[in-house]
């Protein structure tokens, strides 16, 4: 385990003073990562000038009303028993990533122009499994949108792109420098506008050659969009591994959105997933929300503060060699931790487990994930009811193939320039802007991400646990009378055809006796007939 332990830089600006009377624009800020980046700027920056949101109607919800409805969220709970004139700070700024000009006022245009001194873009479309046409749209046409307001913008000192650091799977190797796009992304936006849908959608699988989906392509344009403009915008990227529940802030655990290691664990939790593919010797990098955003904030005061060199600044914001935990460790870990905080319903017990070869995944795939969903669904159609499991169970298998693509591949990420940040911190940046994960405990880490999910995700606050387990334990009785009962009729068919069972085997080991002897003697066995 290597602590990062590095003198503190002496002429350097702490994080606070360099955020001091700034504006700041945040795209992304009502999703997971952007609340804690909000957050966490209001209540450990606490003299920023403002924070323009950029927030649109969704789902017939108008963004005043989302604005509203943002501030009431319980991660700022903390900063309004702190410090409540802090929320004040945040500005709406109606408008939506998709749009041309983010669809905002002449207004607010001139405002931002005016005013904002940092821009971070975290607004991204982080599904796997999305069209090419809508992932391009989102990431990289909508990074464009948000880069060409940015070069209006009078007082910029730092323009901070997330981005993440699978945009390149291609590489064994993720150093902290720029790489280049597999096509030139300006090419791809226009080639996006002019073919339809499903024209795209068959020529999608040579466009991404070796990358595993759109969402990872779409990032790897996007950030060579966004290193395009380094010579005319002060840019720093931020590349995050795995983004996971909070370690620390704003509160232990706190997670949102069922995407990645969340989605398997509420899965494996209800007893649907039963098997996985993955190789338990490869490290996981997760990253804690807390200690990913720390990091980006720090980030984005080394842009700040850097008024010399103009290059576009990287950070792999990875946890590498600090404490490596593998995907064997965290699972099982994650396993025993559920046991003992079961969630509130289950169709199954949790009892999977994960398999490092493909095949015999596979063959566990047909016998405990669609198997048994034909059978529940055979019974639902018995029954007049509406079937839902092999619907449910295809799901399941889809989200799998995506995440078993990380869990079976092994990256080096380099984060020479994250240590670097760290050990120019003070003493007291340092504990207000941790990301030293040498200092992260695994087993109480995923304890909390576990009571995390079940509180923020499903909505199952600490006193539902007894029921929980009461639930388990019929779960797990009612598995073990079913592989008992599995066994005893196994063993009842091989008694009750056991003579046929010896009956096939001895027909075939003569035919195929009688069969060599042809073959292997046929003249002697025509000479015996001959005779």
């Amino acid at each position: 385990m290597e602590s990062i332990v590095a003198p503190p830089h002496q002429h350097h600006r702490s994080v606070p003073e360099t955020y001091a009377g700034r504006t700041l624009f945040i795209t992304g800020a009502t999703g997971f990562m952007g609340k804690v980046l909000v957050e966490k700027l209001l209540r450990d920056c606490g003299d920023l000038k403002c924070i323009y949101v950029l927030i649109r109607t969704k789902k017939g919800v108008d963004a005043v009303q989302r604005r509203d409805d943002y501030l009431k969220h319980m991660i700022f709970d903390r900063v309004r028993q702190t410090n409540r004139d802090q929320l004040d700070k945040i500005k709406l700024i109606r408008g939506d990533i998709l749009g041309e000009g983010l669809n905002i006022s002449d207004t607010d245009r001139t405002e931002l122009i005016e005013l904002v001194d940092v821009v971070f873009h975290c607004a991204a479309n982080v599904r796997f499994d999305q069209e090419l046409k809508h992932a391009v749209n989102f990431n990289t046409k909508g990074a464009m949108r948000v880069l060409k307001m940015a070069e209006q913008m009078k007082r910029l000192k730092a323009f901070v792109h997330v981005s993440t650091a699978y945009c390149q799977c291609n590489e064994e190797v993720v150093e902290e420098r720029g790489y280049s796009a597999p096509h030139n992304p300006l090419g791809i936006s226009k080639l996006t506008e002019l073919v339809s849908s499903d024209v795209l959608q068959m020529v999608t699988p040579n466009l991404l050659s070796n990358l595993p989906n759109t969402y990872a392509y779409s990032k790897a344009l996007t950030e060579d969009l966004v290193c395009s403009y380094g010579d005319r915008l002060p840019i720093a990227i931020a590349r995050p591994t795995i983004v996971v529940a909070s370690w620390k802030e704003p509160t232990p655990g706190w997670i949102e959105g069922t995407n990645g290691p969340t989605g398997l664990m509420i899965g494996a939790g209800r007893g649907v997933i039963r098997s996985m593919h993955c190789n338990p010797d490869y490290e996981t990098d997760l990253m804690p929300v807390d200690v990913t955003m720390n990091a980006i904030i720090v980030l984005g005061a080394e842009r700040i503060n850097n008024t010399i060199d103009r290059d576009v600044m990287f950070c792999n914001v990875s946890g590498a060699n600090m404490n490596p935990v593998t995907w064997g460790e965290a699972l099982e870990t994650g396993r025993k931790k559920l046991y003992e905080n079961p969630l509130c319903f289950a169709l199954w017990y949790p009892d999977g487990s994960i398999k490092s070869n493909y095949y015999y995944h596979m063959l566990c795939v047909i016998l405990f994930h669609y198997l048994p969903a034909y059978i529940i669904d055979f019974l639902m159609v018995v029954l007049r009811r509406k079937p839902f499991m092999v619907k449910v169970q295809k799901k399941i298998t889809q989200g799998l193939e995506i995440l078993q693509y990380y869990t079976t591949k092994v990256w080096v990420f380099k984060n020479d320039n994250m240590l670097a940040m760290y050990s120019r911190l003070s003493e007291q940046d340092r504990e207000k802007f941790y990301f030293d994960m040498s200092h992260v405990h695994w087993p109480t880490y995923f304890l909390n991400y576990i009571l995390g999910v079940r509180q923020f995700v499903l909505k199952e606050p600490p006193e539902t646990l007894p029921k929980a387990r009461r639930l388990l334990r019929k779960l797990y009785i009612l598995d073990k009378v079913t592989q008992i009962m599995f066994y005893m009729l196994l063993l009842w068919l091989v008694w009750s055809y056991w003579s046929l069972v010896l009956g096939s085997i001895q027909f075939v080991f003569d035919t195929g006796i009688e069969y060599a002897r042809n073959v292997m003697f046929p003249k002697r066995n025509g000479a015996a007939g001959r005779v």
